[in-house]
């Protein structure tokens, strides 16, 4: 099975524009192509998660990836699937975000000479003059027609900014730089990009001629995956300091049985004929399914040593025999106690297991939570300072979340 098909296999190609024509340029390696990620953060999540792995099968497949890195745009923000406007961001916080993401994509692929590139659109973007872009670009954009895009559709009752209106143009010349640059034919992207990448396709073919092959194609799931990348604690993050290899295992452990088998046929670079023949697990053996996931994807992210060690301490903790070595914690600070004392709503929060005092103290009524054992059934319940000392307490969330809280 050839590249392309494989990816239609694994449920990745949503929509494509020239398929016959992508067919044949994936297949054969001759595709340059880019997928963007704007540097909201300092790390990736689980929802860049599938652009990364199809960057890594599409270079093994000998392909040329483009990661481009939005250091531009970001200064604008995309409006798509928003409710409102980004928060701005300084030039400083953007590229150490940028730097940051560099290195955390190497896991995945490898950059070098003739190897895959990365670009940043405010080497470019910044430098342009605002009446030629007006003059060369915004002549090739029907205002009719944006409107009618999706990413916009959702934002105007609420009001669109002007600022954020020209984010799909911008989007659109990095395509139209990235092509005539360097030689970019491809450009991939998820369902909620759809309108933008058609935009950079368009502004290609008007500027350079209908026989320029700029093609355009999205994934199947990636606005579903931006959704995975935040659980009701934060984000899922790829950086080890912001979601440990454990918690990393653990996401992936506990996704819903619906779909751990769409993820591992998705995710993981295991064969199809191996998850043709998971497809006919149920019951008990969905369990084995979602630790092949959590697996292969720690793995693939934090190497097999650290995947191996979160594997053998998320069994332990379910058998009841864990080591609190590679248990998640938190070094509660002073200030965290009143009188000697913390509420159980103030320890959920100031350990990362509930976002609010609203959720945890919904977790709390619904009985999910047990500290060393012991189920708490009071929303003012309080335990003294002197119980985190030395291993500290055990933080029990639901059945499978467990953490440590001490104090030193």
């Amino acid at each position: 099975m050839q590249i392309y098909e494989e990816l239609v296999e694994r449920g990745l190609i949503a929509q494509v524009t020239d398929e016959s024509e992508i067919r044949e340029m994936i297949n054969n390696g001759k595709a340059t192509f880019y997928i963007g990620f704007d540097p909201t953060a300092d790390s990736l999540h689980v929802g860049h998660f599938m652009a990364l792995c199809l960057m890594k099968r599409l270079q093994m497949a000998g392909n040329r990836p483009i990661a481009l890195i939005g250091g531009g745009t970001a200064m604008i923000g995309d409006p798509s699937g928003r409710t409102d406007m980004r928060s701005m961001m300084t030039r400083e916080t953007i590229q150490h975000n940028c730097d940051c993401f560099k290195k955390q994509m190497e896991c995945f692929i490898e950059f070098g000479e003739g190897k895959a590139m990365m670009v940043n659109n405010a080497d470019w973007l910044m430098d342009l003059n605002y009446v030629d872009v007006l003059r060369e670009v915004g002549a090739c954009f029907s205002v009719n027609n944006m409107l009618r895009a999706e990413c916009y559709k959702q934002r105007m009752e609420k009001g669109l900014s002007f600022l954020e209106f020209n984010y799909m143009i911008m989007q659109s010349y990095d395509f139209y730089y990235l092509y005539q640059k360097y030689g970019c034919n491809m450009q991939f992207g998820g369902n909620d990009q759809w309108s933008n990448m058609l935009g950079g396709t368009e502004l290609i073919r008007r500027k350079l001629g209908k026989d320029a092959h700029a093609m355009t194609i999205t994934l199947l799931l990636t606005s579903e995956g931006k959704k995975m990348g935040k659980t009701a604690s934060g984000a899922v993050w790829l950086d080890p300091n912001k979601t440990s290899p454990y918690e990393f295992y653990q996401y992936w452990r506990n996704i819903e049985d619906a779909d751990v088998l769409k993820c591992i046929r998705m995710l993981t670079f295991l064969p199809l004929e191996q998850i043709d023949e998971m497809d006919k697990w149920e019951g008990a053996q969905l369990n084995t399914a979602k630790e092949i996931l959590a697996y292969e994807l720690t793995k693939l992210v934090h190497g097999e040593e650290e995947a191996a060690r979160a594997q053998e301490t998320a069994r332990g903790l379910f058998s009841g025999k864990g080591s609190l070595e590679n248990m998640p914690a938190t070094e509660l600070s002073a200030d965290k106690f009143e009188d000697g004392k913390i509420g159980v709503l103030n320890l959920l929060v100031a350990c990362g297991l509930c976002a609010s005092n609203g959720e945890a103290r919904r977790l709390v009524q619904q009985g999910g939570i047990a500290v060393n054992d012991e189920k708490v059934a009071a929303i003012d319940a309080v335990f003294a300072q002197s119980a985190f000392e030395g291993e500290g307490v055990i933080i029990k969330k639901g059945k499978k979340v467990f953490h440590r809280a001490f104090v030193k």
